[in-house]
């Protein structure tokens, strides 16, 4: 067979694996777009979510926990009495949230520096403050990481300055109910 009659036959079979790879690149983008696309929406969603209830939490108009899921687990990163995890609305909010709100005599508010989302985690760093019940400032720094499904918390992450924390729950009587 000559060098033409070889280019003869090889050319449509070249032409049509070129067409396929060339369908393949235009379908593949339309996929992964859609993929992408998903996840920022996810994302933004999930961002909204958190956000809004930051607001409402610093404006006292709703509570950020309300966007935990019954069976959240929260995990205080750190050392001392409060680090570990917490399994549960109830166990979070009864030995990580009572022992120092119960010494706090104002709302805790927090003060957003920013709210970041990818996929279904988003990340707040805030500081908040409050007046404790022995007329003492209270002031801390947290970055908060949220998993999210379904518009809930499924698990959390704290980081917190502990001793701050700690120095409240020790130096403060809880208020009387």
């Amino acid at each position: 067979m000559s060098y033409t009659q070889k280019m003869t036959h090889i050319r449509p079979v070249a032409h049509k694996l070129l067409m396929v790879f060339a369908l393949a690149l235009a379908v593949a983008p339309a996929h992964a777009s859609t993929s992408t696309t998903t996840e920022a929406d996810t994302a933004a969603r999930n961002e909204t979510i958190v956000r809004e209830a930051f607001e409402g939490w610093a404006d006292q108009s709703g509570n950020v926990f309300d966007l935990l899921s019954p069976d959240v687990r929260w995990t205080i990163q750190g050392s001392g009495p409060v680090a570990g995890v917490y399994t549960g609305i109830e166990d979070f909010v009864q030995r990580g949230s009572v022992p120092l709100v119960s010494r706090l005599a104002t709302a805790l508010t927090p003060d957003v520096h920013g709210i970041w989302a990818v996929e279904d985690r988003v990340i707040i760093r805030f500081d908040a403050s409050a007046t404790t019940t022995s007329g003492a400032p209270y002031n801390n720094q947290f970055v908060w990481i949220f998993r999210m499904e379904d518009g809930s918390v499924v698990e959390a992450e704290a980081f917190l300055d502990l001793a701050a924390y700690h120095e409240v729950v020790e130096n403060n009587e809880p208020r009387q109910q």
